[in-house]
């Protein structure tokens, strides 16, 4: 095991029991490399709301902080502890409040926009909203600048996602994970049913076998922008994502929603339609697919990228205005950027790390890390996905209005 492991004899039983919780279940693919700036979502030029201040910083008194992050997406062990977290308590003396309470990027800046506008504390030091959000965030002002003196592991990001015109230098966002969108199905249920081992392309979803027990993401960009792929459309190319081929996809989309094929549009809470075997096939997030199968102790669940296309993003770190531990977020920050702590969170979470050195440490940990394709893809593999483009401010209130029909006649 590699000698980054903590020297507290109980954190290294915990690190090795997630990593041997985890790594032993994964369905391993072939490939290395990381995510091109080209894959990314790009958002117009910031626009910042000069009224917000930093909320007071009491990070050198009180040694916590509340993060707010996605479920299935930080190492866990067996005994329900997060040893990664238990490894940063116990070198730096910070107490971390993990939250999984962000089911989509929609919902949860539902909950927290009020908050954001008046630069006050939403509950969270800490969180991860998708790159098109953390865009917005920042273009709106309502996150804070980091202080680099503090993150000297920044050095370790992937060069390639350096560059984006909402925050170039990455001074308030850093990625925290890559993600990849695709096709998630129930192995045994999607053959029974249909008589085909996996899902290869969108109508494949449309089987009438499967009526009603279709699933597809409510974030936007992932399930509309499959279909457009499906489509033959560019999504990353304002020329051949126009309104007219957006609609056009809004409308296969309805249309299925209304005949009763697809039966759900969730968040990160589509994963439980999944298990409990209400869903066989849906739009999903690969990462989340390889926990389930882990929790389910086999490979239960497959996840394939569609013959036109996934999608591909990241969720970001930022730091909200009225987040009163601002220090502290970025020594959480500054940890995972250290190669070894990232290659225990990927070996875990099974999402693209944007962290350079990590692939090194992931081989020492388990030599089988590095063809896994959903941590370091392939350019083979990153060639058959998409990053759905910058929408400008009438396509992105336009788009969501005809996306959010949908969602609420679903």
């Amino acid at each position: 095991m590699n000698q980054n492991l903590p020297e507290d004899p109980q954190l290294r039983e915990m690190v090795k029991a997630a990593l041997a919780h985890k790594v032993t279940r994964r369905a391993v693919l072939g490939g290395a490399v990381a995510t091109s700036a080209a894959a990314l979502l790009a958002a117009c030029a910031p626009a910042e709301n000069s009224a917000l201040t930093p909320a007071t910083d009491v990070s050198d008194s009180d040694p916590s902080l509340i993060w707010s992050n996605w479920s299935l997406y930080v190492d866990v062990d067996d005994d329900g502890n997060y040893p990664t977290l238990e490894k940063f308590k116990s070198e730096t003396g910070i107490e971390v409040t993990y939250r999984e309470d962000f089911d989509d990027n929609d919902s949860y800046y539902g909950k927290v926009k009020d908050q954001l506008a008046l630069g006050q504390d939403i509950g969270a030091d800490i969180t991860c909203p998708t790159s098109w959000m953390a865009a917005r965030w920042i273009n709106q002002g309502f996150v804070q600048t980091f202080d680099d003196a503090n993150l000297p592991n920044k050095k370790n990001l992937q060069p390639a996602y350096l560059g984006e015109s909402y925050d170039p230098q990455r001074t308030k966002s850093l990625p925290y994970q890559g993600i990849l969108a695709g096709f998630a199905f129930d192995k045994e249920a999607y053959k029974s049913a249909t008589g085909k081992e996996a899902p290869a392309v969108l109508e494949d979803l449309w089987d009438p076998a499967l009526k009603g027990r279709i699933g597809v993401l409510s974030e936007m960009r992932d399930t509309v922008g499959i279909v457009l792929m499906d489509q033959g459309v560019s999504i990353g190319d304002a020329n051949s994502l126009t309104e007219d081929a957006f609609m056009n996809a809004i409308d296969i989309i309805g249309q299925k929603v209304s005949d009763g094929q697809i039966a759900r549009i969730k968040g990160n809470s589509y994963k439980d339609d999944l298990v409990n075997g209400d869903t066989i096939v849906a739009i999903a997030w690969s990462g989340d697919i390889i926990q389930l199968n882990a929790e389910a102790g086999y490979d239960r669940f497959g996840f394939v990228l569609p013959e036109s296309g996934g999608t591909i993003s990241a969720d970001c770190f930022v730091i909200p205005m009225g987040a009163t531990h601002k220090k502290n977020a970025e020594k959480l920050m500054n940890f995972y950027y250290d190669p070894y702590n990232a290659a225990v969170l990927a070996a875990y979470v099974n999402y693209i790390t944007p962290v350079v050195g990590a692939k090194e440490e992931a081989i020492k940990l388990d030599p089988a890390l590095a063809d896994n394709q959903l941590i370091f893809p392939s350019e083979e593999f990153l060639s058959l996905t998409q990053g759905f483009r910058a929408l400008d401010g009438a396509e992105e209130q336009a788009f969501t209005k005809a996306f959010q029909k949908i969602k609420l006649g679903a």
